[in-house]
């Protein structure tokens, strides 16, 4: 089993993907600045993985430090290598992903995303660690002309955010192209949703969420009035945007699929996406929550959000004829594991488990 850097483990994704990777045996180096995350969420993947105290430091050591700290960055594989335990894959989650921000801040996307997986591939290429899975994301593709979205489809990011992530897929690909010892997988994130099933760990954003299901699941619990729907007149069948939603757990296990192709075969770069290939709109989300977990779920049409497409699914064949991998978990399921997180945890993760 291999040792891994997991840069942003202590995020929605990157927690539910270190239980994955530390239940498959590889033990792991999570570095995070904890600044959209919660070092509880790392306690807590222990607890599910039956890490003891004493265990943490070799199977899961935690660092925290910035993405765009070149010095940390080296300290982290110069240390690895001191204990006679390199680093042999990168797994890159670290960075800003909310689109509303991006539009608002632009310059904060692009020196946290762009300029910080620079500092991190540069630093990976110096100790000669030439395998990353890369958290990319579907909202590259903009507003797409056909569905559903393949890898082939054209590049045209409407908003600061999925331009960033172009930005790093290019720029990935620049770097193929003069070293081919590069292993490279660019993962294009669908819409990631859902909770561990036991309730332990899931998505806890530390201000009013953008995201649908975190918003849901709030007005459901009675702390927010009322779920704000961001339009009702796009061409799709009842107004609302469809999304391709994916469990985060289908989510997980995918980067697992991803970092054994890239281990166990010849360097290349593949650029997949990870979704379930099944489109959902808002309204129908709504109502399955509403059925799922019989809680009334208040809404109100505004206006259409800046950067939003009408509707974006995934075509996911290439990551089914790649690596074997495809999702197993349903909407219902999303909705169930979603709400029974914000039920076990109505604040979070503000405590630590017992």
């Amino acid at each position: 089993m291999a040792r891994l850097l997991i840069t942003g483990g202590a995020g929605f994704i990157g927690s539910h993907t270190c239980l994955v990777l530390l239940n498959a045996g590889h033990d792991l180096v999570i570095f995070d600045s904890f600044v959209n995350s919660s070092h509880f969420a790392l306690e807590r993947v222990a607890h599910l993985c039956g890490i003891s105290s004493c265990e943490q430091n070799i199977r899961m050591k935690i660092i925290k430090g910035d993405i765009r700290d070149q010095v940390a960055l080296k300290n982290l594989f110069t240390d690895a290598t001191d204990e006679d335990r390199p680093i042999e894959a990168v797994i890159h989650f670290a960075g800003l992903k909310s689109v509303s921000e991006s539009i608002n801040n632009p310059m904060l996307y692009w020196d946290v995303n762009v300029n910080g997986s620079r500092c991190l591939i540069s630093t990976m290429n110096k100790f000669a660690c030439t395998t990353l899975v890369l958290s990319s994301s579907a909202t590259l593709y903009g507003a797409p002309k056909s569905i559903p979205i393949a890898e082939t489809a054209s590049i045209q990011p409407i908003n600061p955010y999925g331009k960033t992530k172009a930005a790093i897929e290019q720029m990935l690909s620049d770097l193929k192209g003069v070293n081919n010892n590069w292993r490279i997988a660019s993962l294009r994130y669908f819409n990631p949703v859902g909770a561990h099933p036991t309730g332990h760990i899931g998505e806890d954003p530390l201000d009013t969420p953008h995201n649908l299901f975190p918003f849901l699941s709030q007005v459901a619990l009675g702390k927010l009035k009322l779920l704000k729907v961001f339009g009702g007149d796009w061409p799709t069948p009842d107004g609302t945007c469809i999304r391709d939603y994916i469990h985060v757990m289908d989510l997980a296990e995918g980067h697992l699929y991803a970092l054994d192709f890239l281990l166990g075969n010849s360097p290349e770069m593949i650029i997949l996406n990870l979704g379930s290939g099944i489109g959902h709109s808002v309204l129908e989300v709504i109502n399955s929550f509403k059925k799922t977990t019989g809680k009334d779920i208040p809404y109100e049409i505004v206006a259409r959000r800046p950067g939003d497409a009408s509707i974006a699914v995934a075509d996911p064949s290439k990551a089914k004829e790649k690596l074997g991998w495809s999702t197993t978990r349903t909407l219902s399921e999303i909705c169930q594991d979603g709400w029974n997180w914000q039920v076990t945890n109505p604040n979070g993760y503000s405590e630590r488990i017992v």
